[in-house]
């Protein structure tokens, strides 16, 4: 009987993918043992069956892999392409209900496809990246990070001469996986793969200083939350103030990397394939009031383990930058982004999280510059701020306060380019018609007159005083209600 690749319920219907692997390797397993042929497959479905009898010989024989790819090597003739390509939508839409045995392998192949430089393995690398789930300290999660932290370790050098951008990718991400994985203290197994990751990142920004620059702002705002690290705080010291020990030409400070609007790609990495099917869904087709068992589901689905809750702060990001819809979807009644924004904001239980959650929803604000940032990534926050005034004022002032407290907090050596940012983001989202006018802030009788008098002292471009700060502390200081926007 052929081995499966993943587990499946009796009423589950088999996988196509899974069905056309198998199917392949049963029309050729007596070809698939040595002695070989010494017949090329003809180009068409007799190579394309080749490849996928191959592949799933080694996902399911561990013991006979090295034969497998020796076979592999043997038949190619279209620099791997068609091989990758079984791969990847192995790793992309069925990774999650992978055998234990076949994901050993599919990391074990993934490796060899580097080696051999075949075509679009670096796909198959960026996908696994995002199998990655936020929060998760599952054993399967955490061998997942060891395999493939090991894996670039092993290739970098091969990596930063051939695909360099997926170096950045992984560089992202286990500054991203470093922040949950430093909450948690006391395993011996987590603290080794902590040590393996802070090696890693601190190799590639030492080294390859220029992939940071590539990951663009978001790489600060990952950075900062790694600070109580020594390697990283003295990572950030050299930034702001000897730029030239990393020995980047063209790098001049902080503020380069403040006006280097990340890539979605980035933010995409944080979300498994999974989640984004569910999140575009949500986001495309369930009109706005008939969202509740859907977010239920999702709740239930990827955030209800324990810390799991962390990925939200990568949905925001996720939501704000990477999933722009069309205008056809922005004026029709389907959940607007702003309404599970909110709803995210709602499910945050932890004060450091929600002020997190809040620094993603707002990040692109700080060093905004309409030159290079995309409006699509503001809209969310003032829509969430302007539609919250009549039945849920104090997610407006709470959302308005951060964001003033910002000006004061973030980076005083960089004032000036925040109060620019947000003054700009301010007065666009107005001139694009995404809002009417300002009035309904800095008019409302809801609004805290503090917060007003600040926002409209920004507005009319005089300087935001420090003692704002002061002034917005006592107000963060007074009882808030717990009413938040749905």
């Amino acid at each position: 009987m052929v081995s499966r690749l993943t587990h499946a319920a009796l009423c589950e219907p088999e996988n196509p993918i899974e069905v056309s692997l198998r199917q392949s390797f049963e029309s050729l397993q007596s070809t698939l043992t040595p002695p070989f042929s010494l017949t090329i497959p003809k180009p068409g479905d007799e190579y394309s069956h080749t490849n996928l009898a191959i592949l799933h010989a080694i996902l399911t024989e561990p013991h006979f892999a090295v034969t497998h790819i020796k076979h592999l090597h043997a038949v190619v003739t279209d620099g791997y392409a068609t091989f990758i390509d079984a791969l990847f939508k192995i790793v992309h839409f069925l990774y999650p209900k992978l055998l234990a045995s076949v994901k050993s392998q599919v990391l074990w192949v993934a490796e060899e496809t580097v080696r051999v430089l075949g075509i679009g393995f670096d796909a198959v690398l960026v996908t696994l990246l995002r199998q990655i789930i936020g929060g998760d300290f599952s054993d399967g999660n955490c061998w997942l990070c060891l395999k493939l932290v090991t894996l670039f370790s092993n290739q970098r050098q091969c990596l930063l001469d051939e695909a360099p951008h997926v170096l950045s990718f992984a560089l992202y991400t286990f500054l991203r996986v470093l922040s949950d994985h430093c909450r948690v203290g006391g395993d011996e197994n987590l603290e080794a793969l902590r040590r393996m990751e802070i090696n890693l990142c601190v190799m590639i920004v030492r080294l390859d200083f220029r992939l940071c620059l590539n990951i663009g702002r978001d790489f600060i705002r990952l950075l900062q939350d790694l600070l109580h690290v020594p390697e990283f705080k003295g990572i950030w010291m050299d930034i702001v103030v000897n730029p030239s020990a990393f020995n980047a030409l063209g790098f001049v400070g902080v503020s380069q990397i403040y006006r280097t609007r990340t890539s979605s790609r980035y933010h995409l990495l944080r979300i498994s394939p999974e989640m984004e099917t569910q999140l575009r869904f949500l986001l495309t087709h369930v009109k706005l009031g008939h969202q509740k068992k859907h977010q239920i589901w999702f709740a239930r689905k990827f955030l209800n383990e324990p810390e799991r809750d962390c990925v939200i702060v990568d949905i925001v990001r996720f939501v704000c930058c990477g999933h722009h819809p069309p205008n056809e979807i922005i004026q029709s009644d389907v959940v607007p982004r702003w309404a599970f924004i909110g709803w995210l904001l709602k499910l945050c239980r932890k004060s450091y999280l929600v002020e997190s959650v809040k620094l993603a929803l707002f990040y692109d604000w700080l060093f905004f510059d309409e030159r290079v940032d995309k409006i699509m990534n503001i809209e969310p926050a003032v829509l969430l701020m302007v539609h919250s005034i009549p039945n849920y004022a104090d997610m407006t002032n709470s959302l308005l306060e951060f964001l003033l407290k910002l000006l004061d907090d973030y980076d005083l050596k960089h004032k000036d380019l925040i109060v620019e940012g947000v003054s700009s983001a301010f007065k666009l989202l107005v001139s694009k018609g995404v809002i009417p006018s300002l009035d309904v802030l800095t008019s409302s009788p809801v609004i805290s007159p503090v917060l007003k008098g600040a926002l409209g002292r920004l507005l009319s471009g005089v300087k935001v005083e420090s003692s704002n700060a002061c002034i917005l502390a006592r107000i963060s200081a007074s009882p808030k209600s717990s009413h938040i926007c749905p």
